[in-house]
């Protein structure tokens, strides 16, 4: 895609700090990382996002992630990893590229996750109807 920034980065018409490459997938350093070795890896096909993906063009990513995860757990080392993907607008998703986040962690480094929710029975078995 034209104006993609991911698309343009993984062309090298935009630089960026590249950890990894396949045929398939590439990885680069977060510029406005959560912690130190956050990154980023995306498919090199241009896919929105994972409404719109085939799963056999995300297989060769996840590998990818996993590989990093790992390499992260053991070079930088971390106390360990969270990976997430944003899919769509109202999930924080601002580049439309799809791609995993893979956030290193640090035991005190004080990135905090919203306080969890709780879920009633009725509830639960609402939203088991609508997705079963």
């Amino acid at each position: 895609m034209e104006d993609c920034i991911f698309c343009k980065i993984i062309k090298g018409e935009i630089p960026s700090y590249k950890v990894a490459e396949t045929g398939e997938a590439y990885a680069f350093l977060d510029i406005g990382p959560l912690s130190a070795g956050h990154t980023l890896v995306l498919p090199k096909k241009h896919i929105r996002n994972i409404f719109e993906a085939d799963p056999k063009d995300l297989y060769p990513v996840l590998d990818l992630v996993q590989k990093i995860a790992v390499l992260m757990k053991e070079k930088l080392p971390c106390d360990g990893v969270n990976i997430l993907i944003n899919n769509g607008e109202a999930a924080g998703q601002s580049v439309h590229h799809c791609h995993w986040h893979i956030i290193p962690r640090f035991s005190g480094d004080g990135y905090k996750f919203p306080p969890a929710g709780s879920l009633s029975k009725e509830q639960a078995e609402e939203i088991l109807g609508k997705l079963k």
